[in-house]
């Protein structure tokens, strides 16, 4: 077990993605040295595979570059209204509901997000304060003046917006930016944070795993999901769903070891020493670990529990 734990409508318009992809390959030679990289990475050694094991070792590489698509549809809209006295209800801006999909096998993890307008405007401006010339030639759909609440009208808006989307996904420059992925995540992180911080676990927590599966999708820095699984084991354990916790950091804990992110290591391994204590699992590596990082010169960057970093979000 201890070694376990040290393991290091309409139909929607879609755009290409390559997760896990490699570089462009331009010879046979560097995709053999990009090969023979990923398989170190992975721990394998061709020396010690028979045949059919290399093979199948192969064939779960090619796999794992296979070619994934992102589609995003708006299948819905709807009018909020807001009450300005006891008898007149005045119009709001259509709220869009907003589903990102992955393709290429079944998802079973589509998550809806609701953008108005000015969300949609607001991601635009942004994007062309880094990207005004790379995309002249991406139109952000205009706001008609009249009749804007008409079935017609709104049902145009969707396919206008769900197109825009995909354009803007398509140029690789803005699917990896902030402003992209903040436009999917930030209000909702922003909201669950505040029902944590209000000791709400149980909603902050299924805000934090919708949050999760956006993020999984949309990003491909691991690093930006480490503050979103945080949050999720601080929910988790104050729910007393402590497998569960321990699970989520197993998760996170690789990365946080890879990438070196000192703030969460001391107090994730802290977290997951309590927890593995609690379901009596052994966690004498887990404490070594804890103790070497307390020792090293980053050692006080690790001295606050894992709730405090988490609490420290959004403020």
């Amino acid at each position: 077990m201890e070694e376990e734990l040290e393991t290091h409508g309409t139909e929607p318009v879609n755009a290409e993605e390559t997760v896990l992809s490699p570089p462009e390959l331009s010879s046979p030679q560097e995709e053999t040295l990009h090969n023979n990289a990923d398989e170190a990475n992975v721990g394998f050694s061709a020396s010690c595979l028979t045949t059919a094991e290399l093979q199948q070792h192969w064939r779960a590489v090619k796999q794992e570059f296979r070619s994934v698509k992102l589609l995003f549809d708006i299948p819905s809209a709807r009018i909020r209204e807001q009450t300005m006295s006891k008898y007149v209800l005045i119009p709001v801006p259509q709220v869009y509901q907003i589903v990102v999909i992955r393709s290429g096998s079944y998802d079973c993890e589509r998550v809806t997000i609701e953008r108005r307008y000015s969300d949609f405007l607001h991601l635009h401006q942004e994007l062309l304060l880094d990207f005004s010339e790379e995309m002249e030639d991406i139109v952000m759909p205009r706001k008609k003046m009249t009749g804007n609440f008409s079935e017609e009208n709104i049902a145009e808006r969707r396919v206008a917006l769900r197109d825009y989307l995909t354009q803007l996904y398509s140029l690789r420059f803005v699917r990896k930016s902030q402003a992209f992925l903040a436009f999917f995540t930030h209000q909702e992180l922003k909201d669950a944070y505040n029902l944590l911080r209000g000791g709400r676990f149980s909603r902050a927590l299924e805000g934090l795993q919708k949050v999760l599966v956006l993020q999984e999708k949309l990003s491909h820095n691991p690093t930006l999901l480490i503050p979103t699984l945080c949050a999720i084991l601080v929910c988790q354990r104050d729910l007393e769903d402590f497998d569960a916790a321990f699970q989520t950091g197993r998760r996170a804990l690789p990365t946080v070891r890879r990438y070196e992110l000192r703030q969460y290591q001391g107090p994730l391994l802290e977290a997951l020493v309590d927890l593995g204590y609690s379901l009596e699992l052994p966690v004498a590596q887990l404490q070594d670990e804890l103790t070497r990082v307390r020792d090293s010169p980053y050692g006080q960057v690790s001295q606050v529990s894992l709730k405090e970093l988490v609490v420290q979000e959004f403020v």
